[in-house]
């Protein structure tokens, strides 16, 4: 299928569960509107496909819900993969340790083993210096004695921290060894978990290539549009629930460090989705918030679920630019909030980083990366339309 029509119906927003707003006022998420289970009781994506009735014969519904399905399933193999890939760096950062520690030893213990051989090489040709002092303690001179007595009790002791020495650092040597190794072997099972994930998320990507390639150019552009209006519908309703802070969903100013990564991440609009990148050339979802809160200095998880789970969580009704926005039920995507009910996301695979609403999804809840950040006395809601793609080229 042609590049110009992936990108048509991968474009347009996903559409939202919406959000319930029972009598109290209070608002919360309501289920995603998907006719099966949840994505994660799926089958394996890579057999979806086949399981299908022919695109045909299918309504745009059916058809915007199978790839629905598809693309959470991708997400969730694209964020098991980061997860790993971010063991495996923390792994491969500590076998590196180690093994620096193991080098240092073994240079330590090379010069415990040199000064050994000396003291061997001393006693064996007579050059110990003890049978001097033997002959003095035999002399009559009682102080002579206790002198000599002290010098051979010095050096008895510096022959015996040699030994010590040359003993503690074998020890330590095949220590740090074993453990050396076990940190290896640690980082080879998880490059070889990872590669394996890897995999798994080029086969859920094939799927959804494979679904969108049996389409027509009419289906698509009727599920394109379904899902846009899906997607208008779940916004209006969320903010009329007065779900987020202020009127109209506008929000109280940012702290500093939230201003410069909402600045940044809008910097980022219309470079493309990228399954496990965090930049500079293409985003996932949680590679553009975790990317954007380290170029405002404070280092978050690099994974949506890691972000939701470590975070500080807030109320949508005191939600402030710069705070994470996390989808649900399983937390694996993930946007950054930029007021008056926008988020600027890295959507999904075939999309590009883009503003969007912020109830495009099953909304989970909202974290904040720098809750001690005190927010700032003006803040003016970026002029940046929904579905903004500046810099498409």
């Amino acid at each position: 299928m042609s590049g110009r029509v992936l990108r048509l119906v991968c474009a347009a927003a996903v559409v939202a569960a919406g959000v319930v707003v029972p009598a109290g006022g209070a608002a919360r998420s309501a289920p995603e509107p998907t006719p099966s289970a949840a994505a994660s009781a799926l089958p394996d994506a890579s057999a979806l496909p086949e399981a299908f009735a022919p695109a045909s014969e299918k309504s745009v519904a059916q058809l915007l819900t199978e790839l629905q399905k598809l693309y959470r399933s991708a997400e969730k193999a694209t964020e098991t993969y980061n997860a790993t890939a971010e063991a495996l760096k923390k792994q491969t950062a500590d076998t590196r340790l180690k093994n620096d520690e193991l080098s240092r030893a073994r240079l330590a213990l090379t010069g415990s083993k040199a000064a050994a051989g000396r003291l061997a090489r001393q006693q064996y040709q007579g050059e110990s210096g003890f049978d001097g002092y033997v002959r003095l303690l035999l002399s009559p001179d009682p102080q002579t004695a206790l002198d000599q007595k002290h010098v051979i009790g010095r050096l008895a002791r510096d022959r015996m921290e040699t030994v010590g020495r040359l003993t503690a650092g074998e020890q330590r040597a095949d220590q740090l060894a074993r453990s050396a190794r076990q940190a290896l072997d640690k980082q080879q099972v998880l490059a070889g978990k990872q590669k394996k994930q890897r995999d798994a998320v080029v086969v859920k990507l094939k799927a959804v290539e494979k679904l969108l390639a049996s389409l027509s150019a009419t289906q698509i552009a009727e599920v394109a549009r379904l899902e846009q209006a899906g997607a208008d519908a779940a916004q209006s309703q969320f903010m009329a629930s007065g779900a987020l802070p202020g009127p109209g969903g506008t929000s109280t100013a940012p702290s500093a460090a939230g201003a410069e990564a909402v600045r940044w991440a809008l910097a980022q609009v219309g470079k493309p989705y990228g399954s496990g990148a965090r930049g500079p050339k293409a985003f996932d979802a949680s590679g553009l918030t975790s990317a954007a809160w380290e170029r405002a200095g404070v280092r978050i998880p690099r994974t949506g679920r890691e972000q939701w789970s470590s975070l500080r969580k807030v109320t949508l009704r005191s939600a402030r630019p710069g705070d994470v926005i996390v989808y649900g039920p399983d937390a694996v995507h993930v946007a950054l909030y930029i007021g008056a009910g926008k988020v600027v996301d890295a959507p999904r695979p075939g999309a590009r980083v883009s503003v969007g609403p912020v109830a495009g999804r099953q909304v989970l809840g909202v974290v904040r990366p720098d809750p001690k950040g005190a927010p700032g006395a003006v803040y003016e809601v970026p002029g940046v339309t929904t579905g903004s793609t500046a810099g498409v080229e």
